[in-house]
Formats: structure tokens, C-alpha cells, sequence
């Protein structure tokens, strides 16, 4: 059995209208210290988003959404922090910010399997 590491976990939300303070969760993002590893899994509700905001603007979410998962890939793909560690680009994401896409509290637990727990993560409270 692989030895299990600490591993951090914020979900991102979806808030269509910041004013309102209705959300719904799109995403997961997993750090590992141990492993240096930071990843995010997104999945967009466009039927949630359309029911809290019919005028919602659905490729301006989706394209924050990818930005979020490329700036856990790093390299050209995430811009400013491409030369960032795992958890200095993790620590930049769950920064709090007053945008349509918010990261919410950050949980810990234990894992054999970062990459893993990013799946598992996201089907237990995304989809």
C-alpha cells in the first residue's frame, strides 16, 4: 500500500451574480506538498448557471474555468505564475476575489493518490 500524504482541496464556484450570493460548485482543485502536485477539474452546469442567470455570459465562465486548470499545469499555460511552484500557483488560486468564478474554503485530508482524489473529488461534489 503507497503511503498517504496530506492534501489540501478548494472547490470553485460559480457565482452568477455576486450581488445575489447564489452558487453552485464547477470545479475542484487538489493540492499535494508532498508530491508537489497541484491539479483542477472543472465541469460547467450550463443548465444551473442559465437558471440563476439567464443572461449569463457561459464562454466567459468556461474560459475562467480553463484558466484555472492551466494555471495548475504551469509552463506557458499559466501565465504569470508559470514559474511558480505547485503550492504557490495553489495558494494563488484560493485567494478570495470578487469574480463570477470564486474559490471556496480550503479542506484537508489524506491520500495515497493525488490525482486520484481530483477525480474522485469532483464526481463526489461537482457533478
Amino acid at each position: 500500500m503507497s503511503e498517504r500524504v496530506v492534501f489540501e482541496y478548494a472547490l470553485l464556484r460559480v457565482v452568477p451574480r455576486v450581488e445575489r450570493g447564489e452558487c453552485f460548485n464547477a470545479g475542484v482543485v487538489v493540492y499535494c506538498r508532498a508530491r508537489g502536485y497541484v491539479a483542477a477539474r472543472t465541469h460547467l452546469d450550463e443548465t444551473k448557471l442559465k437558471a440563476l442567470d439567464p443572461a449569463a455570459d457561459t464562454t466567459g465562465v468556461r474560459a475562467a474555468l480553463r484558466a484555472v486548470e492551466g494555471v495548475c499545469l504551469g509552463g506557458a499555460d499559466a501565465g504569470q505564475a508559470s514559474g511558480d511552484d505547485a503550492g504557490r500557483r495553489f495558494r494563488w488560486l484560493i485567494a478570495p476575489r470578487s469574480t463570477v468564478v470564486q474559490p471556496g474554503p480550503v479542506h484537508s485530508g489524506l491520500t495515497a493518490d493525488p490525482e486520484a482524489e481530483v477525480e474522485r473529488l469532483l464526481g463526489l461534489l461537482v457533478h
